[in-house]
């Protein structure tokens, strides 16, 4: 059921003046949640497939599972999906594209894509206002098939992967340049093995030299911003994983580029909302792919659960809005897709507004007096606050969808659009 204006109007009223008997001012707490631009990842919208050779197996890692009808078969389509994701948001964000998503009307290896073969996703993206994000495709390919990249005893192949991601950095420049906003081009590889190695030291020297060629040409950060990403295990290198939180954190800092944390690439019961403060005392900037990790999968809708919740306040309480990148990383076949998107992206937004809601200063006070009572009581209480209101409220000032009445906008794309898709 649609709530009227006036019924939104009256609960926001109700909401403000609750919180601001905790000295939280509503209206700036929404002023900060509007300049929040969320990275969505273009893979969610057709299984990771990409436009390099459509309908190619995936490997390295990456599994999608579910068959649910109207993925999106060309770039076009795929940009039409986002286009109504877009639409569902409050606010104004970005994409996140990957580098099998190119298109050209001939074949092109991944050591020789332009620029040029991601004008259309340029020339869409300035349309429309987003910032594009990049990341080198080090995976799915016959150079990966072993499972090993940019970290291969091979010094060919590592060849062939290191000018892939010189390529992607160039890419990614290109955008930060044409679209007047950095692109963070950031570095995931599958390298590991299933087993447990005889040589731990070796294939991580490797990544370290293959990552120096990869960076040795400096690229001004206006325009793009590098990022390495680690992951504790994945399909096919559950005993080691060459890029490591160790081996990236060392990198990241030694190199003073980005780190990525992954919400869905560490131990099922850690958390990355921990790693946040720690890691912002020493590096400039961090990179979350926010996910959700289900045992061994890490990669299922973002819903709006503790973690997520725990991330949010973090990048709050560490007044980190401007220095952390977030982006989405999942990709689910089972459900709808755009509803996939839109789903995990709004729930994302909530839990910062929720975070930007907080009591810090009072929360604080008790904190430094020792009162630890009272600050587990004020927690407590916040869970049964008006946050609620305050986010509807967003919505419909924002001009999007208040509550379920997104569904009803993408049921309608399914039928008329999704529908039609074999």
């Amino acid at each position: 059921m649609t709530l009227s204006e006036s019924n939104l109007q009256t609960a926001y009223s109700l909401a403000k003046e609750r919180y601001a008997a905790l000295g939280v001012d509503t209206e700036k707490a929404l002023a900060r949640l509007e300049k929040v631009a969320i990275s969505l990842h273009c893979w969610q919208g057709d299984d990771v497939g990409g436009f390099e050779n459509p309908g190619g197996e995936l490997s390295g890692g990456i599994a999608a599972t579910g068959n649910y009808p109207g993925k999106a078969r060309t770039a076009d389509e795929l940009r039409k999906d986002l286009d109504v994701v877009y639409s569902l948001l409050p606010g104004s964000h970005r994409l996140n594209l990957h580098a099998i998503y190119l298109e050209s009307d001939s074949k092109v290896e991944r050591d020789a894509l332009e620029p040029r073969h991601f004008s259309a996703w340029k020339d869409w993206a300035k349309t429309n206002g987003h910032g594009v994000d990049f990341n080198p495709t080090c995976f799915s390919h016959p150079k990966s098939a072993d499972g090993f990249t940019l970290a291969h005893r091979d010094a060919g192949i590592r060849k062939f992967w290191i000018e892939h991601c010189i390529a992607s950095r160039k890419i990614g420049e290109y955008f930060g340049k044409e679209l007047r906003t950095p692109a963070v081009t950031n570095i995931w590889i599958p390298d590991g093995y299933k087993d447990s190695p005889a040589d731990r030291r070796t294939p991580r020297e490797l990544l370290r030299d293959s990552l120096d060629a990869v960076l040795a040409e400096k690229i001004d950060p206006r325009y793009n911003l590098d990022a390495v990403e680690p992951k504790l295990f994945g399909i096919g290198s559950e005993s080691y994983v060459v890029g490591s939180m160790e081996f990236y954190t060392a990198y990241a800092l030694s190199r003073k580029i980005l780190l990525t944390l992954d919400a869905g690439h560490f131990h099922p019961t850690e958390t990355i909302a921990d790693k946040i403060s720690s890691l912002l005392i020493y590096l400039d900037e961090l990179l979350l792919h926010v996910s959700r990790g289900v045992r061994w999968d890490s990669d299922h809708v973002v819903t709006f659960n503790d973690d997520l919740q725990a991330i949010a306040h973090e990048i709050v309480r560490n007044d980190a809005l401007e220095r952390i990148h977030i982006g989405l990383d999942y990709f689910d076949a089972s459900i709808n897709r755009v509803a996939a998107w839109t789903i995990g992206a709004r729930n994302t937004l909530r839990a910062l507004l929720m975070a930007l809601l907080e009591p810090q200063a009072i929360l604080k006070q008790y904190e430094v007096e020792g009162d630890f009572s009272s600050r587990l009581a004020l927690q407590e209480e916040l869970k049964s606050m008006p946050f609620g209101a305050v986010w509807d409220y967003c919505c419909s000032t924002m001009n999007v969808p208040v509550g379920m009445d997104f569904m009803n906008v993408i049921k309608d794309y399914e039928r008329k659009e999704l529908a039609k898709r074999a």
